[in-house]
């Protein structure tokens, strides 16, 4: 059952890694959700002991670790936090630039800055 799980998170971490690459910012965001649920996996993969709820538990049976259930529930809430966050840049960012590709900004920054060295060369302050 442990192999299963190493080779989701695996799966979900490269997918991640892949979509992070990409050359489009909403992409790259859902690339961060991804890594951060393959992280989530892997914290609640490390800790899954079948066992009685922490509450009561009896002396002879093993018992859940509810710290790593709490760990993977603040990250869950903390990755959606941050998701959230970054998609409102993204459409502030294609709002002012009419783009999505990292490419496109690049080029527009490019020649921003080039405009700026000029006026600032010509004594255009």
């Amino acid at each position: 059952m442990n192999l299963l799980f190493a080779l989701a998170a695996a799966a979900l971490f490269g997918t991640g890694a892949y979509l992070l690459l990409s050359r489009d910012l909403v992409r790259v965001v859902i690339g961060v959700v991804v890594v951060s649920q393959a992280a989530v996996l892997t914290l609640m993969a490390s800790a899954i002991v079948r066992g009685v709820a922490a509450i009561y538990p009896l002396p002879a049976e093993p018992v859940s670790d509810p710290l790593s259930q709490a760990m993977a529930l603040t990250a869950i809430v903390i990755g959606m936090a941050v998701t959230a966050l970054l998609l409102a840049l993204v459409l502030r960012v294609t709002l002012a630039f009419r783009s999505r590709a990292l490419n496109d900004l690049a080029d527009t920054e490019a020649e921003r800055d080039l405009r700026l060295e000029r006026r600032h060369a010509s004594g255009q302050d």
